[in-house]
Protein backbone atom coordinates (compact mmCIF):
# COMPACT_ATOMS: atom_id res chain seq x y z
CA UNK A 1 0.00 0.00 0.00
CA UNK A 2 1.35 3.37 -0.97
CA UNK A 3 0.63 5.93 1.47
CA UNK A 4 2.21 8.83 -0.20
CA UNK A 5 -0.87 8.93 -2.28
CA UNK A 6 -3.87 11.05 -0.91
CA UNK A 7 -7.37 9.83 -2.90
CA UNK A 8 -8.62 13.80 -3.65
CA UNK A 9 -12.58 13.48 -3.45
CA UNK A 10 -14.88 16.52 -4.37
CA UNK A 11 -15.53 17.57 -0.41
CA UNK A 12 -11.71 16.95 0.54
CA UNK A 13 -10.98 19.67 -2.81
CA UNK A 14 -14.04 22.17 -1.27
CA UNK A 15 -12.59 21.83 2.34
CA UNK A 16 -8.99 22.52 0.62
CA UNK A 17 -10.67 25.52 -0.93
CA UNK A 18 -12.47 26.99 1.75
CA UNK A 19 -9.49 26.63 3.85
CA UNK A 20 -7.32 28.96 1.51
CA UNK A 21 -10.12 31.44 1.20
CA UNK A 22 -10.79 31.68 5.02
CA UNK A 23 -6.96 32.01 5.10
CA UNK A 24 -6.83 34.89 2.90
CA UNK A 25 -4.94 33.02 1.09
CA UNK A 26 -6.42 32.65 -2.29
CA UNK A 27 -9.74 34.47 -3.30
CA UNK A 28 -13.24 33.24 -4.45
CA UNK A 29 -13.03 35.32 -7.68
CA UNK A 30 -9.56 33.19 -8.78
CA UNK A 31 -9.54 30.22 -10.97
CA UNK A 32 -9.73 27.07 -9.98
CA UNK A 33 -6.01 26.12 -10.90
CA UNK A 34 -5.00 28.71 -8.59
CA UNK A 35 -5.27 26.06 -6.64
CA UNK A 36 -2.50 23.97 -8.13
CA UNK A 37 0.00 26.39 -6.36
CA UNK A 38 -1.29 24.74 -2.99
CA UNK A 39 -1.55 21.02 -4.01
CA UNK A 40 1.34 18.84 -4.46
CA UNK A 41 2.24 18.57 -8.27
CA UNK A 42 2.10 14.69 -7.77
CA UNK A 43 -1.38 14.79 -7.17
CA UNK A 44 -2.76 17.75 -9.03
CA UNK A 45 -3.63 15.20 -11.91
CA UNK A 46 -5.96 13.45 -9.52
CA UNK A 47 -7.66 16.54 -8.15
CA UNK A 48 -8.06 17.96 -11.99
CA UNK A 49 -9.89 14.06 -12.78
CA UNK A 50 -11.85 15.06 -10.17
CA UNK A 51 -13.11 18.16 -10.87
CA UNK A 52 -13.59 17.27 -14.60
CA UNK A 53 -15.52 14.06 -13.07
CA UNK A 54 -17.71 16.57 -11.15
CA UNK A 55 -17.91 18.77 -14.07
CA UNK A 56 -16.06 22.13 -13.20
CA UNK A 57 -13.65 23.07 -15.33
CA UNK A 58 -10.38 24.63 -14.07
CA UNK A 59 -11.19 28.46 -15.43
CA UNK A 60 -14.49 28.08 -13.00
CA UNK A 61 -13.95 30.42 -10.26
CA UNK A 62 -12.84 28.95 -6.59
CA UNK A 63 -16.59 30.27 -5.40
CA UNK A 64 -18.42 28.17 -7.43
CA UNK A 65 -16.59 25.11 -6.32
CA UNK A 66 -17.38 26.10 -2.48
CA UNK A 67 -20.98 27.00 -3.36
CA UNK A 68 -22.50 29.41 -1.28
CA UNK A 69 -21.56 30.39 2.26
CA UNK A 70 -24.10 29.75 5.09
CA UNK A 71 -23.28 32.06 8.00
CA UNK A 72 -24.30 30.88 11.54
CA UNK A 73 -23.67 34.71 13.33
CA UNK A 74 -26.77 36.35 11.76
Amino acid sequence: MNLSTVRYSIDVIKDEARQLVSKGIVSRQQPIYSLCQYIPAREWACVENELERCNFLLRDRIGDLMGREVWDND
